[in-house]
């Protein structure tokens, strides 16, 4: 079989699957629901609450407070938890090891890559990251109903909604004017939040629905 072949038949085996995700398009940093519904992520950073004194404490949860009573919308917060990867950290070591002329830090080096290979055997290493939904569904746009998740896993092509490429800039603009309101309302409780791009956003979804 030929490499195009082998793609075509890829593609072709692949179609399926993918109409069941609710994903149309990902463009110009937002995610294009099939339903007309426009989503944008961000990644937000994390905070050592403990850490904190406790007039520290009170005064975070109070603004954190005040900025959810700000929200006119919902806001979607998922914590994606995945095993760290350390094998391209061990690789480095081994190398630094090759190439350690003090024979007294080459056996030091060994030691530590003993230590830490023995210590991710006994231990699950997880790397925790903190994803924020902003939503925007158009007001003239068709509302969900239980009734439309079952259509969409019967008929998943009905379902799909075009949008014109100035709506989507309307629509992009009224998005994006929540998502600078999440972003300035978390900076106030000293969490840093930032936009995923496109490619971020292809390689996130990638990454979901290929553990």
């Amino acid at each position: 079989m030929t490499p195009s072949k082998i793609s075509q038949s890829k593609i072709k085996a692949a179609s399926p699957s993918q109409k069941f995700v609710e994903v149309q398009e990902i463009k110009d940093d937002v995610v294009i629901l099939k339903n007309g519904g426009l989503r944008a992520i961000c990644i937000a950073s994390s905070l050592n609450f403990e850490l904190k004194s406790s007039d520290e404490q009170e005064a975070l949860v109070g603004r954190f407070q005040g900025f959810l009573n700000s929200l006119d919308f919902p806001l979607q917060i998922l914590i994606s938890s995945r095993k760290l990867n350390i094998d391209p950290y061990l690789e480095d070591l081994k190398e630094l090891a090759r190439t350690q002329q003090n024979e007294l830090l080459h056996a030091q080096t060994i030691e530590y890559i003993d230590f830490i290979e023995k210590f991710v055997e006994l231990t699950d290493i997880m790397n925790k990251s903190f994803y924020l939904t902003v939503p925007y569904n158009p007001a003239g746009g068709r509302k969900e109903k239980p009734w439309d998740k079952i259509k969409f896993i019967l008929k998943p092509q009905e379902t799909i909604q075009k949008i014109s490429p100035e709506k989507f800039l309307e629509y992009k603009d009224q998005l994006f004017q929540r998502m600078n309101h999440v972003i300035n309302g978390l900076n106030q409780v000293e969490i840093k939040v930032g936009l995923l791009n496109t490619n971020q956003l292809i390689r996130l979804f990638y990454e979901f629905y290929n553990p």
